[in-house]
């Protein structure tokens, strides 16, 4: 969770909890239409043609369209607002996440660590990072595991695009119906997928940027700190790469077979398994899709169009 600043620190603890809740609502509302044209690729929905551009050595590719494209077809279907459709759910879960975050953090507090330096021994810095880490993840779990049945709903909300459905409306019927159709463990399709992602995520990042600050920063360099922030920000974006087949795999299982056409063939065989979805993608050589929204390259041979 975000470092606490002094505004939040003068309005108390409670203070502190509204301004995150509120700042990660109103990065998630933000951020949803680029979500939202992600998971639409996430399925496989490409409504539009792709169009022939021209890579960096010049030579002649297939380009899918990118995000702003893709969006601007949303608003020619649905309108604007069509832009946040599965957003009410998205930031019940978010919030849920925030204050899961804040409660659990309340009930296991982690006293102040002192910085890890490279005037530490080895084993003492290193066991201050796996403390840290490891009360880092079981934050970041409980708040998953809290937060994923409305992910789950607000998947299903924004695919419906795909077939045009109105099977999941509000929340509240949503819940209903996720609990008639597959019970309590409805809820919690992709659950495991997303918790691997986020456990590998965490130790690695840490990790690594804990081995590349000791080992590759001098205490005595006067910009130190500031290249350590920027090591484990560099460190974030490396290891998410990685760690994205997971998350693609997640999304995918929170909608596969769920009555929806964007959870059936074509876009998807119903799976059995979220082991079964990552094969499935890795034969099809898919465990990235989704991945990049602005140069899309359609998995096309260059052979296969006039070269005029």
């Amino acid at each position: 969770s975000p470092p606490g600043g002094g505004a939040a620190d003068a309005a108390g603890p409670e203070g502190a909890e509204g301004l995150f809740v509120l700042l990660g609502a109103g990065l998630a509302a933000a951020s949803h239409p680029l979500l939202y044209v992600k998971l639409l690729v996430q399925v496989g929905h490409e409504p539009l043609p792709p169009t022939i551009g021209r890579n960096v050595l010049g030579r002649k590719v297939l380009y899918l369209p990118g995000f702003f494209t893709y969006a601007r077809h949303i608003v020619e279907v649905d309108g604007k607002r069509g832009l946040f459709r599965g957003l009410a759910p998205r930031l019940i879960s978010s919030t849920l996440s925030t204050i899961t975050r804040g409660s659990v953090k309340k009930a296991f507090p982690l006293e102040d660590m002192e910085h890890v330096s490279n005037k530490d021994d080895v084993k003492t810095s290193l066991r201050k990072v796996v403390r840290e880490t490891s009360h880092e993840m079981m934050m970041q779990c409980v708040s998953r595991v809290v937060s994923h049945p409305l992910h789950v709903i607000s998947m299903r909300c924004m695919v419906q695009f795909v077939g045009r459905e109105v099977k999941y409306s509000g929340v509240f019927s949503a819940i209903g119906r996720i609990f008639k159709e597959e019970g309590i463990l409805g809820f919690f399709v992709g659950l495991v997928p997303h918790i691997l992602g986020d456990v590998i995520f965490l130790w690695c990042c840490n990790l690594l940027a804990h081995f590349i600050s000791t080992y590759a920063v001098d205490d005595n360099f006067s910009q130190a700190s500031v290249i350590r922030s920027y090591t484990k920000f560099v460190m974030g974006i490396a290891v998410s790469m990685l760690t994205y087949p997971f998350l693609l795999v997640g999304d995918l299982m929170a909608v596969n077979n769920c009555g929806l056409r964007a959870g059936l063939p074509p876009y998807a065989p119903t799976f059995a398994s979220w082991i079964h979805c990552w094969r499935y993608l890795s034969a099809q050589g898919q465990l990235f899709r989704g991945s990049s929204l602005l140069f899309r390259r359609a998995p096309i041979p260059a052979a296969s169009f006039p070269m005029d």
